[in-house]
């Protein structure tokens, strides 16, 4: 029923399609082999193979779909293990049918998305100490410049690159490309998993 419900929602868009549905991880792997979907929404708790494990094996491979989680959050307590194993975004399955459709539609551009509530329960998983911050002595960091050092502490305060650009006196065009010169250093495939590897680092902290 609820498989019918999302699929009814994002049907009803003009711009897309639904190609598939399955009931569990090893399921929609195979059937996103068959379909070659731009964006899966995944669960995270579902018999057999979980959302989790699913993600990780959707995005590791070439041409991967980018993967929208729905989620209860404040029960699931792996969610930030699919944040690192891949996935775009995280919604909260609270949500009304609109930021479904732009939460999609964010998704399939390319670009990371989050929830408020989301973001909020990730920096208090830091701040609660549920998530460990790895020490500086990270080979990943001695990738970087300082440039893209401040970059990405920017980055995972949330700021847009406009704002990046402002904070530290350089233009958008720079921000974004230290910014996609900082991704593949830190093995990370968009600004979610950027913030992720953030607050690994201990690079950023919550206020």
């Amino acid at each position: 029923m609820v498989r019918a419900g999302l699929a009814a929602i994002v049907g009803a868009q003009p711009d897309f399609e639904v190609v598939g549905e399955a009931a569990d991880g090893a399921a929609a792997i195979a059937l996103a082999g068959e379909t070659r979907p731009d964006v899966v929404l995944m669960d995270v708790r579902m018999p057999g193979m979980d959302g989790l494990t699913a993600t990780a094996r959707l995005t590791a491979g070439d041409a991967a779909p980018r993967v929208l989680v729905l989620t209860t959050f404040h029960q699931d307590a792996y969610v930030f293990q699919a944040l690192r194993a891949g996935a775009s975004g995280f919604l909260l399955k609270d949500a009304d049918a609109a930021e479904l459709v732009s939460a999609i539609r964010v998704i399939a551009s390319g670009e990371a998305m989050l929830s408020p509530a989301v973001t909020r329960r990730l920096i208090d998983a830091f701040a609660s100490g549920n998530l460990a911050a790895a020490p500086e002595a990270d080979p990943r960091l001695g990738a970087l410049t300082p440039r893209e050092r401040e970059v990405l502490v920017a980055l995972a305060r949330g700021l847009s690159n406009a704002e990046i650009g402002a904070a530290l006196g350089i233009g958008v065009g720079t921000v974004k490309a230290h910014v996609n010169a900082l991704l593949p250093k830190l093995g990370a495939r968009d600004r979610v998993q950027a913030t992720i590897v953030a607050y690994d680092l201990g690079l950023a902290r919550p206020r």
